[in-house]
């Protein structure tokens, strides 16, 4: 049952919506001189509680809800955010995290007194372990997978008010930027034990913008935090008064809104609308260029054919795909700068390179690995034992509707190389269960960064991560890179690792477990309006520096 509190909040959110805040389909209506950045979520959202942050469309508001300890900026660097400073232990496994001592959780009924709202280093006790409870149910329980634990019990733990301590079971580089992931937020255990599960609809955090109003899959309101305690140049962060959302699941009927100056920022380019806002050459087309702004980067998203690598046979005949020189063929046989020009608008970056996308520190422009060259493809398709592909089987690649134009260039091109592909269309879910229980030969996929380390791109790979435990969907399997791994994961020194980094990925693209098809882009079309979004490779949505002119 809900509280009278929460019944009398709920009704208040509802007449500051009716006052405050515009529509998707009243623009403006009541919204007269204030600033509002408004944006659509065609994916909609589940949840606004950050222990269940695993999509972008429920990533976007809760980083603009909460806080953790750390936070990047646009280059993907560790910045303080609650945590004014830290220390790492010289082995690598203490971090030690000294915090400010002016942030509030948001003004909420739950709270009665200022000092109540204080945020402290027991608050991210209480936290980190809600993640950790089997009760909870997160989805980033793995995030402190290399927590160590004393006396049963994860190891990290308030020294005061001021100092929290983590204790690694062993050295994680990568592990600071864990912490800016939205599951490592920071909440009130006097909210959370207060709403319970009616904490996914009424957040409590410490960010730039507090919750208002959301009526599912319609709308959501968030207002400017005035305790925020971040700052710009002594001015006190966000600079704009709220945040409107709307959850049109039409695309097209979005970016006719945006059009029209009813939505400051659309994200992503859909083919709905692709040759209408971009010419072939991925540049804005003329007649927007005086009231849009596109905003384009590389993205920590790379778009993969897999190939599963212990499937020996396939309905009973021998798999092709087995054949590391048949991979290689598939790998060498079609023009990917062709694709990006024709299917992408030149939006992305051709995959000649390996697994680790652009965007990334590590990343290596030096070795290119698979560029197009049909004769050697043929020479190594013979080589296998299919010269001209004569006597090899059809190959079925099983894809989702999204990527049919991909999956068809693919398969004309292989058809030159004498290789048959059928292309099989599932469901993203039937296709994702496939997928994790190793029952699919040959798949399309992508893997977007969960966190800025090339370490979350080559964990793919590792033998003791084989799906359906974890995401090596392609079972590939090798002692050295195995080995390398664990090298990788006690050096400290950045430029060292990357180094093994490059290796790992050498031993990788030479098996050919997949082909990869582009590294993406972060692609935004914002209003001349508006200024100060900025962009990153995570493309995360950071809006408390934005500001909107009249």
């Amino acid at each position: 049952m809900i509280s009278g509190s929460c019944r009398w909040l709920a009704g208040a959110c509802i007449i500051f919506s009716l006052f405050f805040l515009d529509s998707c389909y009243n623009p403006g209506e009541g919204n007269r001189g204030k600033n509002v950045f408004r944006y659509n979520e065609a994916a909609n959202i589940t949840t606004l509680d950050p222990a269940f942050a695993r999509d972008q469309s429920v990533i976007w508001p809760v980083n603009q809800i909460f806080n953790g300890l750390v936070q990047l900026d646009d280059g993907l660097r560790i910045q303080p955010c609650i945590a004014k400073s830290w220390e790492i232990s010289s082995d690598g496994q203490e971090y030690r995290f000294h915090l400010r001592n002016d942030v509030f959780f948001h003004s909420d009924t739950v709270f009665h007194l200022k000092e109540e709202r204080q945020v402290k280093a027991r608050d991210f006790v209480f936290s980190f372990s809600r993640i950790l409870d089997p009760a909870t149910a997160s989805s980033g329980l793995w995030i402190f997978d290399c927590v160590a634990r004393q006396n049963g019990n994860p190891a990290f733990y308030a020294i005061d008010d001021s100092t929290f301590v983590i204790r690694l079971s062993k050295p994680f580089p990568p592990f600071l930027s864990l912490l800016a992931m939205p599951y490592a937020s920071v909440v009130p255990e006097k909210a959370v034990n207060s709403y319970g599960r009616y904490f996914r609809s009424h957040p409590v955090g410490t960010g730039p913008f507090m919750f208002k109003y959301w009526k599912e899959g319609v709308k959501l309101v968030l207002l400017k935090n005035p305790e925020y305690f971040e700052n710009e140049n002594g001015n006190r962060l966000p600079f704009i008064d709220g945040v409107s959302i709307c959850f049109l699941s039409d695309k097209q009927s979005a970016f006719l809104e945006f059009v029209k100056g009813r939505l400051d920022f659309i994200s992503g380019l859909d083919p709905s609308y692709k040759d209408e806002l971009l010419t072939r050459q991925g540049k804005l087309q003329p007649k927007y260029r005086s009231t849009v702004e596109l905003i384009s980067q590389p993205y920590l998203n790379t778009e993969y054919l897999g190939f599963l690598m212990d499937q020996e046979a396939v309905g009973g005949k021998p798999n092709p795909l087995h054949d590391k020189r048949v991979r290689q063929a598939i790998n060498l046989a079609f023009d990917r700068n062709k694709m990006i020009t024709y299917l992408r608008n030149n939006i992305g970056t051709p995959g000649i390179y390996g697994i680790i996308p652009l965007g990334l520190p590590s990343f290596d422009s030096s070795t290119v690995y698979y560029n197009f060259d049909l004769e050697k493809a043929r020479r190594l398709l013979a080589e296998a034992g299919y010269p001209g592909g004569k006597g090899m089987p059809p190959v079925t690649l099983v894809s989702t509707p999204d990527y049919l134009d991909f999956c068809k260039h693919i398969q004309q091109q292989l058809t030159e190389l004498g290789v048959e592909m059928k292309i099989e269309i599932s469901t993203p879910a039937a296709a994702k269960q496939m997928k994790a229980e190793a029952r699919l030969p040959f798949f399309r996929a992508s893997w977007i960064a969960d966190y800025p380390d090339a370490e979350n791109y080559l964990l793919m790979f590792l033998s003791l991560n084989f799906c359906p435990r974890g995401p090596n969907y392609t079972h590939f399997s090798n002692h050295e890179f195995d080995r390398l791994y664990e090298l990788a994961m006690h050096q400290t020194n950045d430029s060292v690792r990357y180094s093994i980094y490059h290796e790992m990925e050498r031993l990788v693209m030479e098996e050919s477990p997949l082909v990869v098809l582009y590294y993406d882009q972060v692609l935004r079309f914002v209003r001349k309006e508006v200024s100060g979004l900025g962009s990153n490779p995570m493309n995360m949505l950071i809006l408390k520096r934005v500001r909107i002119s009249h």
